[in-house]
């Protein structure tokens, strides 16, 4: 995690010879691979250089060859095993003799880092003492079971600072970096410091040890006579010896040490200051796993449990946990809401009255009382018995407040055995808005009871339904709400996959879901813009977001889109939408949402993080709609988030979406705005932030977004202006800062 920053020329010199052997050499270079995350490699900073030594010195890459850490570590990688007898210290005349190859010339700090086992075959005093006059800082590093004698030798002083241990390579790293930071690189992060702690140097070695008594024979002097006696036998064995010693190394305050993270979530440093928190299903829409959400709704909610055999003990278990986590989710003191429980199989039973519950901690233990039946599957008859006597006892609270909307939320997994559709109709006859929950094959059973496929919530796995509860949410909240978002201002920008691996059919059907989605958008100058970007290894702007200005034309405009069939580039297409697309120029408005849809087989994403993200820090925010298998990890980074992944499973689903990205891109329309994001002012102009408005510093260019050169025969003029000139540029200033103003507010 830390670095050495600083001018400095770092030279490894690697042990090739017999004595360390081919793996302990491949653990040798990963260990230098190891110490090069330690050091920021540069052209400007840190460069590293290598040589490899056994009967000879072979030079492997100079300093100046890889100048990115990238390159060296691949180098490194690439090193092969040379054999030989271990001279070290002819390795160190090399060294004495050509000096650092490619270095600085000592205008910038030397340092030497010595792999081996210390087993040389020659005297290496001389030359080590030689190379530390010349100020060249030397690290001894120990591998496989090294002789700890040669390596004090060898390092520079002090030795319990230069010298470390291959075999722990996290901790010899961040010696290396503690030892460093002490001479030639930065100091120390704040609130880090560089402490000492026990350690131990471990080495192989031979012992001469006694075996036992023998009887041997020894001569006598009595002629033709031997004498039997006790003689000691001994063997040599080779004895692992630990020899204790001091370690350094730097201690940084753990940015997980105040327990940042909410609801069990695991909390991951990165870096010296940077954590992030993997959060349990149903809490990943915040970064601290916080339970944010909140009903912010006046309902009446009734949970209909599928307590049948065709859900199994363990499906049942799965839908009451879920129910507590959602509840834990978005009950909070003032959460204008009634809940209640009922359960079915053959039988309707309403275990908690709608209202009954004020409070949540009792609420959770009456959730924790239910128990599975197992009976049959009979969802027609509850969904009959839930809207003649499932809100029964609201009236009760009449006198405190308005009607309620009434919700029923059907929680099942298994066929139903009776038909659903007249007790469904029946149901929505007396006021109840429906909203079904199940997995994937129970779709088209629960759209026939919410009557609507935007009511309809399925899950891919069991995992996949605790990550349905914002979504949940957002149903409940709309069932009295319209679609669409007709008043909101708003520039939308779709970009649509129009490459080979889509395909013409499934290009069409994209095509019809971008149409479709118009709908719920009221396309004028002052409320919502669209544009049509497609792509294939080219993006095409099929119209810019001010090319028109009525929904019947922007229909017509997206039927014209022409399919491409080359290969697929999303990053191109993202830049193509930041620079040619979300502009003043092409007809953006400052002050206003900005929303990119993308549309895609997730072919063609691994290039579309870093442009994804450059949208997302000019405000522009991302939703990516994948059709198809994808990897989820390239999906996520070019999403920013789960909440902004939308993942289908097949192109023929996408009806089914269509209302809840609309609902989505209407809700973030309502965030605030900054509105020098991203920056209306053309030519490289500087936004500048006023009160409610803002206005463009321009260089060489004048105008409201600096749209207009400034001739040269003005900058001709003299330097010195006369105070009416110097009036009339405020004025003109105050004027371009009031028509911004203007503009913003009638926005």
């Amino acid at each position: 995690v830390m670095q050495c920053s600083a001018s400095v020329d770092v030279l490894f010199l690697l042990d090739g010879s017999y004595s360390i052997g081919r793996g302990s050499f491949e653990k040798s270079k990963l260990f230098t691979s190891k110490l090069c995350d330690a050091l920021d490699i540069h052209p400007n900073r840190v460069r590293v250089g290598m040589i490899q030594f056994s009967s000879a010195p072979h030079l492997e890459f100079p300093l100046d060859l890889y100048l990115t850490k990238q390159e060296v570590k691949e180098r490194i990688k690439r090193i092969v095993f040379r054999g030989g007898s271990t001279e070290t210290g002819r390795a160190l005349k090399y060294i004495l003799h050509i000096g650092f190859p490619g270095g600085r010339n000592s205008s910038v700090p030397e340092v030497l880092v010595i792999v081996s086992d210390g087993k040389s075959q020659g005297s290496t005093a001389m030359p080590a003492m030689q190379v530390k006059e010349r100020h060249i800082t030397v690290f001894a590093v120990g591998i496989k079971f090294p002789r700890w004698e040669e390596l004090h030798v060898l390092a520079s002083e002090p030795a319990e600072q230069h010298v470390l241990f291959a075999g722990d390579a996290n901790d010899a790293a961040n010696g290396l970096y503690s030892t460093l930071t002490g001479s030639v690189c930065s100091t120390t992060a704040p609130g880090c410091k560089v402490e000492s702690h026990p350690c131990e140097r471990r080495t192989l070695e031979t012992v001469k040890e006694l075996a036992g008594n023998y009887v041997c024979w020894k001569g006598s002097k009595q002629p033709n006579a031997v004498r039997a006696s006790l003689c000691p036998f001994y063997r040599w064995k080779r004895v692992l010896i630990k020899h204790p010693s001091r370690c350094f190394r730097t201690v940084c305050p753990d940015p997980c040490d105040s327990q940042p993270c909410q609801n069990g979530g695991t909390c991951v440093p990165e870096g010296l200051d940077q954590y992030h928190c993997l959060c349990p299903v149903g809490y990943g829409g915040d970064i601290h796993c916080a339970p944010k959400l909140s009903l912010e709704c006046g309902v009446d909610l009734l949970f209909l449990l599928d307590s049948s055999a065709g859900v199994t003990l363990e499906g049942f278990l799965r839908y009451k946990a879920f129910l507590k986590r959602f509840l834990q989710a978005v009950m909070g003191q003032a959460s204008p809401m009634n809940v209640g429980v009922a359960q079915y199989d053959n039988n309707v039973k309403i275990p908690i009255e709608v209202g009954q519950h004020k409070d949540a901690f009792g609420l959770m233990k009456s959730i924790d009382a239910l128990t599975f039946s197992g009976g049959g599957t009979l969802t027609g008859r509850a969904l009959h018995y839930v809207a003649q006597h499932g809100f029964r006892s609201t009236p009760a609270f009449a006198d405190v407040q308005e009607d309620l909307p009434r919700v029923v939320v059907l929680l099942t997994d298994s066929k139903s055995q009776d038909p659903v559709a007249e007790a469904a109709k029946y149901a929505r006859d007396q006021d109840l808005s429906l909203i079904g929950v199940g997995s994937s094959f129970m779709r088209a059973e629960l759209t026939e009871v919410t009557g609507n496929p935007k009511q309809t919530i399925v899950y891919s796995d069991p995992q996949d339904l605790f990550n349905r509860i914002p979504e949940l949410q957002r149903r409940i909240c709309s069932v009295d709400s319209p679609e669409g978002c007709q008043a909101q201002s708003l520039d939308l920008a779709f970009a649509v996959d129009a490459s080979a691996g889509v395909g013409l059919e499934n290009f069409l059907r994209l095509r019809s879901f971008v149409r479709s989605s118009c709908l719920h958008f009221s396309i004028n100058r002052d409320v919502t813009q669209i544009a049509l970007v497609i792509y294939g290894s080219r993006a095409h702007t099929a119209f810019a977001l001010d090319t028109h200005t009525s929904n019947s034309a922007v229909l017509q405009a997206i039927d014209q889109a022409p399919f491409l069939g080359d290969s697929a580039s999303a990053g191109r297409a993202l830049l193509h939408i930041y620079g040619e697309v979300m502009t003043v120029q092409k007809g953006a408005r400052p002050g206003v949402n900005k929303v990119v849809v993308m549309l895609t087989d997730g072919g063609g994403l691994e290039d579309a993080a870093a442009p994804a993200q450059q949208l997302r820090d000019n405000g522009i925010l991302v939703f990516v709609v994948v059709v198809g298998d994808a990897q989820r990890d390239t999906l996520l980074r070019a999403a920013g988030s789960p909440n902004y992944l939308v993942h289908i499973s097949s192109y023929e689903d996408l009806q089914y979406y269509q209302n809840l990205i609309a609902e989505r891109i209407c809700e973030e329309a309502k965030s605030p705005v900054n509105l020098c994001k991203p920056n209306p002012c053309m030519n490289q102009g500087i936004c500048i932030l006023g009160p409610g408005s803002y206005r463009c510093q321009c260089h060489g260019w004048e105008g409201p977004h600096c749209e207009s050169r400034i001739l040269r025969r003005d900058s001709l003029r003299s330097p010195v202006l006369p105070l009416r000139s110097h009036v009339q540029q405020g004025l003109s200033g105050l004027q371009h800062f009031s028509r911004a103003s203007q503009h913003t507010k009638r926005q």
